[in-house]
């Protein structure tokens, strides 16, 4: 019997990996793909805070580009921009990071399985205690003393074990990426963010620069619109000048969670992190941190609990309560501030992108900073309404 099995190899799932293997524990990661980290689902940027914070030091293979700001632009082309007066984060290459994280894991002692293919979740008087699957044409079975799932915002693993991760169909936006080159960037070390209604509806449209000629090029959108988001991307390029004479080196789709923050995230001898269990910041649908924040808190309650002998729900229940805590909490209200924004008209983008600076998208993206938002938006009348979106009181 193992002591826990990882179902996904993402930054989540070998992040909880790693942490138990170093804590001695007999740790196997099985993951679907024939090759991590590929194909990716990202823009690939990450903070240097965010990495600090989790104890990351990134080797120069895993790296593309230093990044020290942002330029946010509304439809009619003015801009804010978000300096952070010094190098500020990376755009990593997904395929090399990913691949860096489970082999971190290994180091610490866990074990990795590419292309494992689960077909069950095994349950004994209601309890989940293992799985059952393929690796390689291979049928097994396994019995572990807990099963996380970290298989993405599908997460079949969640449902078989028999968790509610049911998302609202408009938490939930379409996304497209084109990793571009041959394209004109004026400062590599620039990303940029284009809002609006017309090029993409309820959602923004991102340049994360890979190099002096190279960039991902995305979009996101909710489900529900008028065209597909690779509809909306394709009309930005052509029109884009720097872009529109570019070539395209890789395709990305998939969905996208932008909220429905879970409270319940556990079950006896269970628990999903990561996009399986809509840890993202809703504002910019960003993962790769969350994931890995949260993959520590469930080690350390899962550290707790097989020490004790108990890793029934109600003792996993103190993941849920802790993850709260440390981030549901502030992700909860960066939600309240995207409910707000994706009511917004293309005009009222224009007046915030006039009267908002780059501190308060900062302030906005940490869930902090609402009264200044508020204080903004009852300047004209028929934005004062959505004040009370943000619960604040004046």
């Amino acid at each position: 019997m193992r002591d826990v099995i990882v179902v996904g190899a993402g930054p989540g799932g070998t992040a909880a990996a790693k942490y138990l293997a170093s804590k001695g524990y007999d740790v196997v990661i099985y993951e679907k793909r024939q090759e991590i980290g590929a194909p990716k689902r990202c823009g690939e940027g990450i903070s240097f805070g965010g990495l600090e914070r989790l104890g990351l030091e990134l080797p120069k293979n895993c790296v593309r580009q230093v990044i020290n700001s942002a330029l946010v632009y509304a439809p009619d082309n003015s801009h804010v921009e978000v300096s952070y007066g010094k190098d500020y984060g990376y755009v990593v290459e997904r395929k090399m990071f990913d691949k860096w994280l489970a082999e971190e894991a290994v180091r610490k002692g866990a074990k990795v399985k590419a292309k494992t293919y689960i077909k069950e979740v095994l349950k004994e008087d209601g309890k989940v205690v293992g799985v059952r699957g393929e690796h390689l044409g291979e049928e097994f079975e396994e019995k572990c003393k807990v099963l996380i799932a970290a298989d993405g915002i599908e997460s079949k693993i969640s449902r078989m074990a028999g968790l509610n991760t049911t998302a609202n169909p408009m938490l939930v936006d379409s996304g497209f990426q084109y990793e571009m080159t041959g394209i004109k960037i004026s400062d590599p070390k620039k990303i940029h963010l284009y809002f609006g209604n017309d090029i993409a509806p309820r959602g923004y449209i991102w340049i994360f620069p890979k190099g002096e000629d190279v960039a991902n090029v995305g979009i996101g959108i909710v489900g529900k619109s008028q065209k597909s988001a690779k509809e909306y991307l394709s009309e930005f390029v052509e029109k884009t000048e720097g872009l529109k004479d570019g070539s395209i080196l890789e395709v990305n789709s998939g969905g996208i969670p932008i909220g429905g923050l879970m409270n319940k995230m556990t079950l006896d001898n269970f628990l999903a992190i990561g996009d399986a269990a809509h840890q993202v910041n809703p504002i910019n649908g960003g993962g790769m941190y969350e994931a890995q924040f949260a993959a520590r808190i469930a080690a350390d309650v899962i550290d707790e609990g097989i020490q004790k002998g108990d890793t029934s729900e109600k003792q996993l229940d103190k993941y849920n309560k802790k993850w709260w805590e440390e981030r549901g909490n502030k992700l909860k209200k960066v939600e309240k501030i995207r409910e707000v924004s994706e009511k917004l008209s293309d005009e009222d983008f224009n007046f915030l992108a006039k009267e908002l600076k780059g501190d308060n998208l900062i302030d906005f993206s940490r869930g902090q900073g609402l009264k200044g938002l508020g204080k903004i938006l009852i300047k004209k009348p028929h934005l004062a309404k959505y004040v009370k979106g943000l619960h604040l009181e004046f």
